[in-house]
C-alpha cells in the first residue's frame, strides 16, 4: 500500500529534511576531499600534470556528482517508495510522481556532472602534452580530444534523455541507426573538420608558432591554437582571425616555417637610378674608384682587360674607327653592390646573393638587390634592410648617379624661381 501524503506527511518532511542535510554533508564532504585535499597533495609534489587537474577542475566538478547521487539513492527511501512500479505513475500518486520526478533530475545530473569532469580531464590531458611534450606543436592533440568529449556529450545526451523518460539507452540507441543520415547532415562540418585535422597533422602541414598567411580569409600572422572546427591566428595587428580547419586542406595558403627553418630571409628590393645621369668612367674617377677597398682588386683586373682589349683593336685598319670598351658608372656601381653585399656579415652567405639591372622604364632604371638576411627576426631585418639602401642611396653621388624620383611640390619652386631670376627667358628643365 503506497502511503498517502496526507497521512503521514510530518515523517514525510522530516525524511525529505533529513535527505537534504545528508546531501549537503556529502557535497562538502568530497569537495574536500577530491578537491580540497587532493589540491593540498598536488601542490606539494614536483610534477605538474597533476596541477592541469586541479587548474582545469576535474576534482571540483566531480564532487558535485556526490549529493544527486545521495537524492538518486535515498529519495525513494525518504518518501517510504520501495521502487518505481512497473505499470504507468497515477497522477494521484503524488509521492510517486515526485519521487520518481527526483531520482530521475538526480540520475540526469549525476551523469551530467561525469560529462563536463571528463571534459576537463580532457583539456587537462591536453594542457600536459603541450606542457611535457616537444611534439606539441607540430602534432598537437586538441583536435583528437575534441571528438572523444564530443563521443562523450553524445553518450551523456543519450543517457540523461533515457534516464527522464525512463526508458533504457538502448531503445535510443537502437532508433539511431535509422537517423545516421541526419546525423551525416548535422556532423558535416565536425567530419570534414576530423578529416582536416588527421591531414594536416600527418602532413605537418602547420603547427603552433607557425608564420601562415591565409589571403582568403584576410589574416596574416602567427598560429596560437589548432582545434577540431577552427584554427586560430593572431595577426600581426594583435587582431585574431578564426579559420575553419578544412580551409587548410581545400584552399591555397603560405606557410613561413622554411624560412624560419631556413636560417635566411629573402631581401628583394630595387633602386631606380635616373638614367640621364649614366654616363662612361673618366680617368681621375676610374683613380678615385680604384682605391676602395671592394673596388680595387675588381678596377685593376677590368682596367688591364679593357686596356688589353682597345690595344688589339687599335691594331686594326686606322681608316675605320675602332668600338673601344670603357667603364661605366652604373656598371661599377652595379658591381660595388654585389661586392658589399657579399662583405656583410649579417647577408648569408649560403644562399642566392646578386644584384641585377631590370629593364629600363619611364621611372629610371631599376637595380634590385637579391640576398638573405642570417637573421629571420622581423625587425631585425627590416633594419638589416633599410641599412643597405640607405647606404646605397647616400654613395650614389660619389659614382656620378642620381636616384630616379618625381619631382614634387620643392622641385617645382626651384625651376620657377631659377626662372625667374633668369628673367622668364630661359626653359624650365625639370630633369636637373
Amino acid at each position: 500500500m503506497i502511503p498517502q501524503i496526507q497521512d503521514n506527511w510530518p515523517s514525510v518532511a522530516v525524511a525529505v529534511a533529513t535527505l537534504a542535510v545528508l546531501a549537503w554533508v556529502v557535497g562538502r564532504l568530497a569537495s574536500r576531499v577530491l578537491h580540497g585535499l587532493i589540491g593540498r597533495v598536488t601542490a606539494r609534489t614536483r610534477s605538474t600534470w597533476d596541477d592541469r587537474l586541479i587548474e582545469r577542475g576535474v576534482f571540483r566538478r566531480l564532487a558535485r556528482a556526490a549529493p544527486a547521487l545521495v537524492v538518486y539513492l535515498g529519495v525513494g527511501p525518504a518518501l517510504g517508495i520501495a521502487g518505481e512500479p512497473a505499470a504507468d505513475i497515477q497522477p494521484s500518486n503524488v509521492l510517486v510522481v515526485l519521487g520518481t520526478f527526483a531520482g530521475r533530475v538526480a540520475a540526469a545530473y549525476v551523469a551530467l556532472t561525469v560529462a563536463r569532469s571528463f571534459q576537463a580531464f580532457l583539456d587537462a590531458v591536453n594542457d600536459i602534452y603541450n606542457d611535457g611534450y616537444e611534439e606539441a606543436k607540430s602534432r598537437p592533440i586538441k583536435g583528437y580530444l575534441q571528438v572523444l568529449a564530443l563521443l562523450a556529450w553524445l553518450a551523456a545526451a543519450v543517457v540523461i534523455v533515457a534516464v527522464l523518460a525512463g526508458r533504457s539507452p538502448v531503445v535510443f540507441l537502437s532508433g539511431i541507426g535509422a537517423l545516421a543520415a541526419v546525423l551525416m547532415l548535422v556532423f558535416r562540418d565536425t567530419i570534414l573538420s576530423l578529416v582536416a585535422s588527421v591531414q594536416i597533422a600527418s602532413n605537418d602541414m602547420i603547427r603552433i608558432g607557425d608564420w601562415v598567411s591565409v589571403p582568403q580569409a584576410g589574416c596574416d600572422g602567427e598560429v596560437i591554437d589548432i582545434a577540431l572546427h577552427t584554427v586560430k591566428v593572431q595577426n600581426w595587428d594583435k587582431t585574431i582571425s578564426t579559420v575553419p580547419t578544412n580551409k587548410f586542406i581545400t584552399e591555397s595558403f603560405k606557410n613561413w616555417r622554411g624560412m624560419s627553418e631556413s636560417g635566411g630571409r629573402r631581401i628583394k628590393r630595387s633602386l631606380r637610378l635616373d638614367m640621364n645621369s649614366v654616363r662612361f668612367l673618366d680617368q681621375e674617377e676610374i683613380r678615385e674608384l680604384s682605391r676602395r677597398e671592394l673596388l680595387h682588386d675588381y678596377m685593376r683586373d677590368s682596367v688591364a682587360a679593357i686596356a688589353r682589349h682597345n690595344a688589339e683593336k687599335a691594331a686594326g685598319d686606322p681608316g675605320v674607327t675602332p668600338e673601344i670598351r670603357r667603364l661605366t658608372n652604373l656598371g661599377t656601381f652595379r658591381v660595388y653592390v654585389l661586392k658589399y653585399l657579399e662583405a656583410h656579415p649579417k647577408t648569408h652567405k649560403g644562399m642566392t646573393l646578386l644584384t641585377r639591372q631590370l629593364a629600363p622604364g619611364p621611372e629610371g632604371v631599376p637595380i634590385e638587390v637579391y640576398c638573405f638576411s642570417n637573421d629571420t627576426a622581423w625587425a631585425n631585418y627590416e633594419g638589416f634592410q633599410a641599412d643597405i639602401f640607405d647606404h646605397l642611396i647616400a654613395i650614389l653621388p660619389e659614382f656620378g648617379l642620381r636616384a630616379f624620383q618625381a619631382p614634387g611640390g620643392s622641385d617645382f619652386r626651384k625651376a620657377l624661381g631659377a626662372r625667374s631670376a633668369g628673367g622668364g627667358t630661359n626653359p624650365v628643365t625639370l630633369a636637373d
